[in-house]
């Protein structure tokens, strides 16, 4: 069974249900449930709410392999993920975040073969880079292409990048040889798609700029009042993006 939702206010009115039933429901009464919700995520031009169905919600709800939670980037990953749903013995509830821009990114594509052979893959290397790249980059879902297309624009060989397919149950050996491809890597870096309140409001940075000014240089409707400041949309603001793909990509870091 698949429950899909245009739009992530649907998890907003059927959080009860999540809680109470679908990720409870086995640990409670011995029930199993293979229900796939297929939920939409991040801001993508549709408001607000389309934003709502927010990862760190079913995180949080993750123990004990209750559930699954997945951000598949390629059709042949989505079709093998609702194949092994159905074909694997012991049932479990599959959550798939996937934003729609991948319905239509043209980098987001898949071959026949790759459609009528193989398996889900928990964590997909980079076939690209070198084996003696000294940075790598993890990361999940769509911000991948944005740092692949960085990579790529700023002829950044030394760099690898990996996609974490699966987040919970979280594949630590698929994930542990991805790393050990790379064993000249000095840095470690996990690329957050969206920052801080999921690429929502963000105080502005230059808070010595009169309030004016920066009202007029990042416009806002109906700004919050714990933002007086000044907020802006950051994910309209080309420069930060390129800033956070700098930040993921080149600077320095030490865990």
């Amino acid at each position: 069974m698949v429950w899909e939702a245009q739009f992530g206010d649907f998890v907003n009115g059927a959080q009860v249900v999540i809680d109470q039933f679908i990720t409870s429901g086995e640990a409670k009464w011995g029930r199993q449930c293979g229900l796939t919700l297929l939920l939409p995520h991040g801001f993508e031009g549709q408001g607000p709410e389309h934003s709502s169905a927010r990862l760190e919600r079913f995180l949080q709800l993750c123990a004990q392999d209750n559930i699954q939670v997945c951000m598949p980037t390629l059709p042949a990953q989505i079709f093998h993920l609702l194949r092994r749903q159905i074909v694997r013995p012991q049932r479990k509830p599959l959550v798939i975040m996937s934003p729609k821009s991948l319905l239509r990114h043209p980098a987001s594509t898949s071959s026949l073969a790759d459609l009528s052979s193989g398996a889900f893959l928990p964590v997909i290397g980079d076939p690209l880079a070198p084996r003696e790249a000294k940075r790598v980059v993890a990361c999940s879902g769509r911000v991948w292409f944005d740092l692949e297309a960085a990579r790529v624009a700023r002829g950044l060989d030394d760099v690898a990048l990996i996609r974490v397919e699966q987040l919970y149950p979280f594949p630590e050996a698929p994930f542990r040889a991805a790393l050990d491809a790379y064993p000249q890597a000095a840095t470690f870096v996990w690329a957050q798609e969206e920052p801080m309140n999921q690429g929502g409001l963000v105080p502005d940075p230059a808070p010595s700029q009169p309030l004016r000014a920066r009202r007029a240089a990042f416009p806002l409707r109906r700004a919050p009042r714990r933002c007086r400041a000044g907020v802006r949309l950051l994910s309209r603001h080309r420069t930060e993006l390129e800033a956070l793909l700098t930040d993921a990509l080149e600077t320095p870091y030490e865990a």
